[in-house]
């Protein structure tokens, strides 16, 4: 890469052209995906569903992000984000496609179960913009690409409702989608065409194993299987959600053979984890490649506050203040819209500062400002300022979308060969975040909702305090041949 230090977000040319194709193949996988929402009134009216059976979609649409992250972060170190994000778009696309077109509702809870893959879009974009910027450029980068690529929930909300509507019978909600996929489905043909893994004349390095991370000491390795138990413990929860003992739109011997699954899914991937990384615990592994996976377990937990935040805030917000103060439904929708638009500039923000003043110092303010704008939101009553509760609302905003860019802008930095599977994971987490929230949300008061975030969010603050470390120097990368590259990350 070249020593190039001033990042020109208007150029259209090398790098800069890499940055806005894969911030927009970010975007399409999140007008595929998110575009259920906006879609659901209509989806509902034409199908006749009920209430409950709109539930389950909306859940379904999630459920297999989860993993997806975890699986899509293993595939693109060893792929590459150029075939990753192609295939993604396309089979996306597709399977869209068919959503669009079912006949039944049995066919359509199948078919948004395996949609939830396309949120794991997400993670491809971090692999391609890592290996394209300097360390010095890939927080602001990073922003961009996540705070621009997320709008994607937006561009569907205000696009696909006046396509259903101008086609003016029961297909126009298959008429948008489809039209959505469809331009999905052709920009992936273009972005593969269009791009190359890295810069020419640089090495795309990939993981020595697939299957599971590479851990390189005992200890991370008994670190690394405990952080796995989250990710389980949220598709556990929705599975609850969706039992007998809950909303019950599945029965008791279906749940039981989940819980089951589940259960065994874990059981392999430990064994995994084990098979792969056995050999740390008879052997040393070379100072020169080691790192340390607390860096990417409080990345983790710091992604699950910020992005976990996001989506479960957004989706509760106008509720709130409808029934806290009652809002009309337009002014409620109106103000709470001005949360998810606090992406366009606050993510790339903390990518930004995070590249000025360092990576743990960044975090340190974001999570100053994310604890206190929640726990003064949790001593909320309705006998505040509606103004003044809007405020508190968009600054959590801020400082939590400029927390997602700054986790994303050391994520590259930990350890370059396995960014795919970092960013997976730490994705994955954000998604385990929501789940918790919002489950927690429907059984407490708004108040205490708004004052778990920042308890939840002041413990964060507390990991990166005493354990996170600024990334320092350089590492070391094997290159094909077996020779050693030091990779600068300063």
């Amino acid at each position: 890469m070249s020593n190039e230090t001033k990042f020109n977000l208007f150029s259209f040319s090398g790098r800069y052209r890499i940055l806005h194709m894969t911030w927009f193949a970010f975007f399409m996988t999140f007008v595929v995906w998110l575009g259920l929402g906006p879609m659901m009134p209509y989806i509902q009216e034409a199908l006749g569903l009920s209430a409950q059976q709109t539930k389950v979609l909306l859940i379904l649409n999630v459920a297999m992000t989860i993993p997806s992250r975890i699986i899509v972060g293993m595939l693109v170190d060893k792929l590459g984000p150029r075939i990753m994000y192609t295939g993604i778009l396309v089979l996306g696309g597709l399977i869209s496609i068919a959503f669009a077109w079912a006949d039944s509702y049995e066919q359509l809870t199948i078919l948004r179960f395996l949609s939830g893959f396309i949120g794991a879009g997400f993670v491809v974009g971090i692999r391609m913009i890592g290996e394209w910027f300097p360390a010095k450029q890939t927080g602001i980068a990073q922003g961009i690409y996540g705070g621009w690529g997320n709008f994607g929930a937006a561009g569907a909300a205000g696009s696909l409702p006046f396509i259903a509507a101008s086609v003016g019978d029961a297909s126009g909600w298959r008429i948008a989608l489809t039209t959505a996929s469809i331009v999905a489905i052709i920009y992936g043909i273009i972005y593969f065409l269009s791009v190359t893994d890295t810069p020419k004349g640089s090495t795309y390095f990939k993981p020595k194993k697939t299957g599971a991370m590479e851990i390189t000491s005992g200890k991370d390795l008994i670190l690394y299987i405990l952080m796995n138990v989250p990710l389980f413990l949220a598709l556990g929860v929705l599975t609850w959600k969706l039992s007998p003992t809950n909303m019950g739109l599945i029965n008791n011997e279906a749940t039981f053979i989940i819980y089951i699954a589940l259960l065994a899914l874990f059981a392999i991937q430990t064994w995994k984890i084990l098979h792969i990384n056995s050999h740390v615990i008879k052997e040393t592994v070379p100072e020169l490649h080691q790192y340390k996976f607390k860096q990417v377990a409080i990345l983790d937990f710091a992604y699950m506050v910020t992005f976990g935040t996001e989506l479960a805030v957004v989706s509760m917000l106008a509720l709130f203040y409808v029934d806290w103060f009652e809002l009309p439904k337009i002014i409620a929708a109106l103000l709470a819209g001005i949360y998810p638009f606090i992406n366009l500039f606050a993510r790339p923000g903390g990518g930004w500062i995070s590249d000025k003043i360092g990576r743990k110092r960044t975090l340190l303010i974001a999570f100053t400002g994310i604890t206190a704008s929640f726990l003064a939101l949790g001593l909320v009553d309705q006998s505040w300022s509606i103004w003044m509760v809007v405020s508190l609302t968009i600054i959590g905003g801020i400082f939590s979308k400029a927390g997602s860019g700054a986790v994303y802008a050391m994520v590259p930095l930990v350890k370059r060969r396995m960014t795919g599977q970092i960013a997976g994971m730490v994705g994955a987490f954000g998604n385990v975040g929501a789940v918790i929230f919002l489950t927690v949300n429907s059984f407490v008061e708004y108040d205490d909702f708004f004052f778990l975030i920042g308890l939840v969010a002041a413990f964060v603050l507390g990991l990166i305090i005493f354990f996170l470390e600024e990334p320092q120097g350089s590492m070391a990368e094997i290159m094909p041949d077996g020779t050693v590259q030091m990779i600068d990350v300063k």
